[in-house]
C-alpha cells in the first residue's frame, strides 16, 4: 500500500511529535517529595470558584519578587506576606495559616491561632519538633525538604571520602609550599573499588551517596527502620537492631539518619569500637549522633583510619578543637547541601506544596512528629 505524500508527512509529523513529547517528559526533572504520609493541611470547597474566594497567608522566608509571583501564579489565593527575622514573623503571626518552620518558636504558636501548615527548608526537623506547643497540636501538618538536597549532599560525602582515601590533604600541603614531590605520604592511596559501604538510614540522601558508591564499585549494604523497597545496586538492607552485626563488615561508614531521642550518640565508644579496624566514617547528617570523645579516640589509635565530618558536635566546631589539626579527618562547616542544583530542586518542592496548599490537597514530604522526621 503507498502513502500519499500529504499522509507521509502526516505521519512523519506525528511521529516528530511523540518523540518531542517523549524528550520533554525525559528532560522535565523529576518533582522531589514524597507521598508517604501526605495529609491535608487546610481542606477547602471542591469547588474551585468558592475556593478562589478563600485566602489563605503564608509567613515566608525573604523570597525575591520573582519567586512571590511564581508563587501567586500557582497559587492565587494564598497571600504571601515575607518575614526577614523572628521578630518580623511574631508580627505577622495572628493571621498566619502557614509559615517557614524557621519562624517557628513556642511563643509564635501561641499567637498563631489559625496555624495549620509549617514547613521547614530543610530536611532535618530536630528544632522544631521539640518546641512546646507543637506535639500537642495534632491538627498541625508539618512539611521538610526531604529528598531535597541528596544529590549535592552525595556528592559531598563522596569528595571527602576520596580526599582521605587518595590522600588529597598531603599533596595539598606540598602545592602550598610548590613542592614537586611524588614521596609517598604516611599512607598509601586507597582504592575503593571491591570495598563495603554501609548506610546507615537509607532514605533520600542515603541513597543518593549509596548510587555513587556503587558506581565505584562498592558493595553497599544498609539500614532502614521501614520496609521501604530499596534499589537494586543494595545487597543488604537491615533494621536498625542489626547495626553492630554489619559494622565490621564495612570499610566506609556513612551516618544519614535523622537527629531523634534514639539516634543521639548512636555512634558512641562501643558503636565506633564494632567498626572495622581501619575504615572510614562519614557524617553528613548531625553532630550530635557522633560521641567526639569517643571518634577522636579512635582517630588517635588507628582504630579509624579518618573521619570526613560535614556535622560535628560542637557545632560551629571552636577554634583550638582537637579535630582541626587531625591529619587524618577532613572537615566542612555544614555545608554539603549547598549547591546550585539544591536551590531548583528545593524551590521545585516549595512551590508545589504552595500550590497543593491553595488547593486544598495532601502535601508532600509530612513529617512523623512523633518520630522526629
Amino acid at each position: 500500500m503507498q502513502l500519499s505524500l500529504a499522509r507521509f508527512v502526516a505521519v512523519i509529523l506525528a511521529f516528530v511529535v511523540l518523540a518531542q513529547g517523549s524528550l520533554a517528559r525525559q528532560e522535565k526533572p523529576e518533582l522531589p517529595g514524597s507521598t508517604r504520609g501526605s495529609r491535608v493541611a487546610r481542606t477547602l470547597p471542591a469547588d474551585a470558584a468558592e475556593r478562589a474566594g478563600i485566602s489563605l497567608t503564608l509567613v515566608a522566608g525573604d523570597l525575591t519578587d520573582e519567586q512571590v509571583k511564581e508563587l501567586g501564579e500557582v497559587a492565587p489565593n494564598v497571600k504571601i506576606l515575607r518575614a526577614r527575622s523572628r521578630e518580623d514573623a511574631m508580627k505577622l503571626a495572628p493571621g498566619a495559616d502557614a509559615v517557614d518552620g524557621r519562624w517557628v518558636s513556642a511563643e509564635f504558636l501561641v499567637k498563631a491561632t489559625r496555624l495549620s501548615w509549617i514547613h521547614s527548608p530543610s530536611a532535618g526537623v530536630d528544632r522544631l519538633v521539640t518546641i512546646p506547643g507543637l506535639r500537642e497540636n495534632k491538627a498541625l501538618v508539618v512539611t521538610n525538604a526531604r529528598g531535597v538536597h541528596g544529590p549535592a549532599i552525595a556528592d559531598h560525602a563522596m569528595a571527602m571520602l576520596l580526599s582521605l582515601t587518595r590522600r588529597l590533604p598531603w599533596y595539598d600541603e606540598a602545592q602550598d609550599k610548590g613542592t614537586w614531590t611524588r614521596d609517598e605520604p604516611p599512607a598509601r592511596g586507597v582504592a575503593l573499588a571491591g570495598k563495603t559501604m554501609l548506610v546507615v538510614g537509607i532514605g533520600g540522601i542515603g541513597t543518593e551517596i549509596a548510587k555513587r558508591a556503587h558506581g565505584f564499585d562498592m558493595h553497599v549494604i544498609a539500614t532502614r527502620r521501614s520496609d521501604t523497597p530499596s534499589p537494586d545496586f543494595v545487597e543488604h538492607v537491615g533494621k536498625p537492631d542489626e547495626l553492630a552485626v554489619m559494622l565490621p563488615k564495612a570499610d566506609v561508614v556513612a551516618i544519614c539518619v535523622p537527629l531523634t531521642k534514639e539516634t543521639e550518640r548512636l555512634f558512641d565508644q562501643k558503636t565506633i569500637r564494632a567498626m572495622k579496624r581501619g575504615s572510614y566514617l562519614i557524617n553528613i547528617a548531625r553532630g550530635k549522633i557522633v560521641d567526639t570523645t569517643a571518634l577522636i579516640a579512635a582517630l588517635k589509635d588507628g582504630h579509624l583510619a579518618g573521619a570526613a565530618l560535614d556535622v560535628t558536635d560542637p557545632e560551629p566546631l571552636p577554634a583550638g578543637h582537637e579535630l582541626w589539626g587531625m591529619k587524618n579527618v577532613v572537615i566542612t562547616p555544614h555545608v554539603a547541601a549547598d549547591g546550585e542544583l539544591t536551590d531548583q530542586r528545593w524551590w521545585a518542592l516549595y512551590k508545589e506544596n504552595v500550590r497543593r496548599f491553595g488547593a486544598g490537597e495532601a502535601l508532600l514530604n509530612c513529617v512523623d512528629v512523633e518520630a522526629g522526621y
